[in-house]
């Protein structure tokens, strides 16, 4: 999967998993915001692999839809804490924030794993490294959002099918 892809898909994840949008456009725009979000931070930059994802990793502990949302909310407010010091003019920018400010909105505070929270409050999203591996990590962070939505509504949808009340 390419960089571009990985980001689109972390971000679709996200935004399907909380019913943000279902039109195909909205994330073809958000794949195009990506892509100039991407050569904003010179993320084809070789330094990207060193050491692994940052934010996808993490989510392996994370099964639950519940507790997924409360490490996705996290994430969440890092992408926008790293945006809130770019260029707030570029327009691909703004509708990046926009969306990650909607679905921060709908996420919960509960309860924390700290082991992960405190290695996510460690990262310096400050640091141009971390931002171009944040921003690779983008569309798989999103896909890990709908992952559990699409098994919920299959179960429930079988749980229907077999019910002769």
């Amino acid at each position: 999967m390419t960089c571009q892809t990985y980001s689109l898909f972390v971000l679709s994840v996200i935004m399907i998993y909380f019913g943000r949008f279902g039109n195909s456009l909205i994330l073809a725009q958000l794949q195009n915001d990506i892509d100039q979000l991407k050569a904003d931070f010179n993320s084809s930059h070789s330094d990207v692999a060193d050491g692994g994802p940052i934010f996808t990793e993490k989510l392996i502990n994370w099964t639950e839809r519940n507790e997924k949302r409360i490490i996705l909310s996290q994430i969440v407010s890092m992408y926008l804490e790293m945006l809130e010091n770019t260029d707030k003019s570029k327009a691909h920018i703004r509708h990046i924030s926009e969306e990650l400010y909607t679905l921060k909105k709908s996420l919960p505070d509960g309860l924390k794993k700290m082991k992960d929270l405190m290695d996510l409050s460690k990262l310096q999203m400050s640091d141009l490294k971390i931002q171009r591996k944040a921003v690779n990590e983008l569309f798989s962070v999103l896909q890990k959002l709908v992952e559990p939505s699409t098994s919920l509504k299959w179960k429930r949808s079988q749980s229907q099918r077999r019910c002769k009340c």
